[in-house]
C-alpha cells in the first residue's frame, strides 16, 4: 500500500515537473522569436558587436531587419575588431547603418571621442551615431551630475562635428534615474525594456530597444532587437 501511494505522488510529481518544462521551453521560445508587431513599428533592426561574431548580413536583412547600429568603440582605448567588417557589409546589403560608441565614466570624454573620431568614417547614407549611457562593469566611477553632463556634452559635440549631424542617446533606466540625461540634451532618445514600451524617459523616445535575446537567421546567439517610433 505504502509502495502504491509513492508510486501515484511520484507520477503527480512528475506529471507537474514535466508541465513545468513544457511551459519553460514554450516561454523560451516565445521569447526568442517575439519582436513588435510590424504593423505598429514598422522599422525595425538590431545592434550588434563582435560578440555576435562573423554575420551574413543579406540574412540579416531577409530577416526583417532595417537597419543595424555596430558597435565601433567603447571608451577611450577599445574597438569593436568586427565594425570595419559590419560596416561594409550592412552597406553592401543595403541595410541603414549607425556607428555605436559605449560611454564610461572613468575616462575623458576627449579621449574617447578621439577613440571614435579615429575609426568610424563619416558618409552621406550613415544614422546618427548612437552613444550608449549606462554603468559599465569595469567601471565604478559615479561623478556627480554637472560633470557627467559635461563631459557627455563635449563626447557629444565632437562626434556630431565629426559626422555633421546630432547623435541619438541610449540611455539605461538606472543611469537616467541618477543623472536625467533626457532633460539635459535636446537630442533623440533610445530606451531600453524587454516586451513593453518604456516611459522612464522625461521625453519621447524615437528608438526602443524591445528585446536582448531575440534569436534571426543570419547572426549566432541573442541580438539586441529595436525599432523606431512612427
Amino acid at each position: 500500500m505504502h509502495i502504491r501511494v509513492l508510486a501515484r505522488r511520484f507520477r503527480v510529481i512528475a506529471g507537474i515537473a514535466l508541465a513545468l518544462a513544457v511551459c519553460a521551453l514554450c516561454a523560451w521560445l516565445f521569447a526568442i522569436n517575439w519582436r513588435p508587431r510590424p504593423a505598429d513599428f514598422p522599422v525595425q533592426g538590431v545592434d550588434v558587436s563582435e560578440a555576435q561574431g562573423p554575420i551574413e548580413w543579406w540574412t540579416v536583412k531577409k530577416s526583417g531587419a532595417q537597419f543595424a547600429y555596430l558597435r565601433a568603440t567603447t571608451g577611450a582605448n577599445e574597438t569593436d575588431l568586427r565594425f570595419p567588417e559590419n560596416w561594409r557589409g550592412t552597406f553592401e546589403a543595403g541595410i541603414r547603418r549607425g556607428a555605436l560608441h559605449i560611454f564610461s565614466l572613468c575616462q575623458l570624454a576627449a579621449d574617447q571621442a578621439g577613440n571614435f573620431v579615429s575609426i568610424v568614417p563619416r558618409s552621406d547614407d550613415q544614422l546618427p551615431a548612437a552613444v550608449d549611457l549606462d554603468f559599465q562593469p569595469d567601471c565604478n566611477a559615479r561623478p556627480e551630475r554637472d560633470v557627467v553632463i559635461g563631459e557627455i556634452g563635449r563626447f557629444i559635440t565632437a562626434i556630431e562635428t565629426h559626422l555633421g549631424e546630432h547623435a541619438v542617446l541610449r540611455v539605461s533606466k538606472n543611469f537616467e534615474a541618477r543623472y536625467r540625461i533626457s532633460e539635459a540634451f535636446p537630442r533623440l532618445l533610445w530606451s531600453r525594456q524587454a516586451f513593453f514600451p518604456p516611459y522612464y524617459l522625461s521625453r519621447p523616445w524615437t528608438v526602443w530597444q524591445a528585446s536582448s535575446f531575440r534569436r534571426i537567421e543570419g547572426i549566432s546567439g541573442p541580438v539586441n532587437w529595436s525599432v523606431m517610433a512612427r
